[in-house]
């Protein structure tokens, strides 16, 4: 069984407008919804063991909130995640190495959001990934195959949704 995660980079600011849109920090409400994830990864074991990030500056602030809960992973900043399509991130995962059993990517939408639909089976989460896909929000997907070349669509079951808002108490 290998595991997918996908995570949604946290809120990005917009103070700056004159800001490229690759070089946008994260906001404040960003900053903490990245460590709510982080939290429920911890509590919840997910450690992905390879992680792929987009280059842009708010993906890379979200990964540094998230690595405490990673452990030591393999972590790959990649330029093509930046802004990637869904069959981009698709093709991506099918050069994973059949020796890795679980992969994060850390990105954006609508790539992510359309990824996890594409792949999905029916399922409980699927309808509130197809409303929204927010910022900060991880998809957790299960796949049967052996090798990662054989993922396809509706080829994984969606294991779990989770929005920064599922998690305030």
């Amino acid at each position: 069984m290998k595991r997918i995660y996908l995570l949604r980079h946290a809120k990005s600011s917009w103070k700056n407008e004159d800001l490229p849109d690759h070089d946008r920090p994260l906001a404040g409400r960003g900053r903490s919804a990245a460590k709510a994830i982080a939290r429920h990864m911890r509590a919840k074991a997910i450690e992905p063991e390879l992680v792929l990030c987009s280059t842009a500056l708010r993906v890379r602030q979200t990964l540094e909130r998230i690595e405490p809960a990673l452990g030591r992973r393999s972590v790959r900043v990649e330029a093509e995640l930046y802004g990637a399509s869904a069959h981009a991130l698709l093709e991506r995962l099918r050069a994973v190495p059949d020796t890795v059993s679980s992969v994060m990517i850390i990105g954006h939408n609508p790539g992510l959001q359309q990824l996890a639909l594409d792949l999905a089976r029916p399922g409980p989460h699927v309808a509130a990934v197809r409303v929204k896909f927010p910022t900060a929000a991880l998809a957790m997907l299960a796949f049967d195959g052996a090798r990662w070349a054989e993922l396809d669509a509706g080829g994984a079951e969606l294991v779990a949704f989770v929005r920064p808002r599922d998690l305030r108490h």
